[in-house]
């Protein structure tokens, strides 16, 4: 890619310069991280080890905590890195490649949570044609196709991007290299980056949503006609727990990039940013998964299992 700029280095300014408050900020992110990866780990080491997993909601769950547990990988060590360094640096290969790899993450997750409605619509109100109509010839192109679109479309922006010149401030008003605040340092016109934006985002949010609410909508309306009163509440509660965690997710990427970079807010910019890159991969092991009776007996038998061993 060409790059016309005279930038080398930027300044990743972060949530603070207090010292007191980064040590906290530092624990509590560390914490974080430390859960994400036990979570997300943990929940592909479950699919990958018990039989009974061996389906296609359970292949989606394992996808969807590789990407939350590769998006946390991206984000935080360098966050971290940053608390406890004097001068919190990124040359401009690496801000490159960690907006490349994050826009990456975040677009497949939006697109993987569709996939996800879809294959709950099928197992609720078709179950009897459920293992047709979900089965490998088409959970796997599903899979394919949401890393194929998010990689195409962080492409498209890293290209436009970082076809702009930095020739003025080198100082990143957040914690890790994201699309508006780039735009919001850079010295050449970027109207054109942020119809780009607006059009792309605006476009996979409104297919992506789309496809959840029809899914949800008709799982809904399953449940409605369910006879047991047993069987509505755990499937409602199951599709209430999976809509909360989509409603975030999809809440926060619409907040932060269908907007021009005028209206860029150091504060409140960043603290969305924080839940849709930290706090969402953190609490997705718990919205989709460790509420799943399967789930929790594959856990409880890989615990016997590692106690006999010992």
């Amino acid at each position: 890619m060409k790059n016309n700029t005279e930038v080398t280095i930027f300044v990743l300014r972060g949530f603070t310069d207090n010292t007191e408050l980064q040590i906290l900020l530092f624990l509590l992110f560390l914490s974080i991280y430390v859960f994400t990866l036990l979570g997300n780990l943990g929940m592909i080491i479950l699919v990958a080890g018990d039989s009974r997993l061996h389906n296609p909601m359970y292949y989606f769950l394992s996808v969807l905590s590789s990407l939350d547990a590769c998006f946390s990988t991206i984000i935080i060590p360098k966050m971290l890195l940053d608390f406890i360094s004097e001068k919190k640096v990124i040359s401009l290969s690496g801000c490159a490649a960690q907006m490349f790899l994050a826009v990456t993450c975040g677009t497949t997750e939006c697109f993987l949570l569709a996939a996800m409605a879809y294959d709950r619509y099928v197992a609720i109100y078709h179950p009897l044609l459920y293992s047709v109509n979900m089965s490998p010839r088409v959970y796997v192109p599903l899979i394919t196709a949401s890393y194929a679109g998010g990689l195409l479309h962080s492409t498209l922006h890293t290209v436009a991007t970082w076809s702009l010149s930095f020739c003025g401030s080198n100082e990143i008003q957040h914690f890790f290299c994201d699309i508006p605040p780039l735009l919001a340092i850079s010295c050449t016109d970027t109207h054109t980056n942020q119809l780009l934006l607006f059009v792309f985002v605006s476009s996979i949010e409104l297919v992506t949503l789309l496809i959840v609410l029809l899914s949800y909508g008709c799982i809904l309306w399953a449940i409605v006609r369910m006879r047991s009163a047993e069987g509505r509440r755990k499937v409602f509660s199951t599709c209430a727990s999976h809509l909360t965690g989509v409603s975030v997710y999809h809440g926060t990427i619409l907040f932060m990039y269908m907007r021009p970079s005028s209206s860029y807010a150091l504060e409140h910019d960043m603290i969305v940013s924080v839940f849709y890159t930290i706090v969402i991969p953190v609490l997705n092991p718990i919205i989709y998964s460790l509420r799943n009776k399967d789930v929790k007996e594959a856990l409880a038998k890989l615990c016997r299992k590692c106690w006999c061993e010992s």
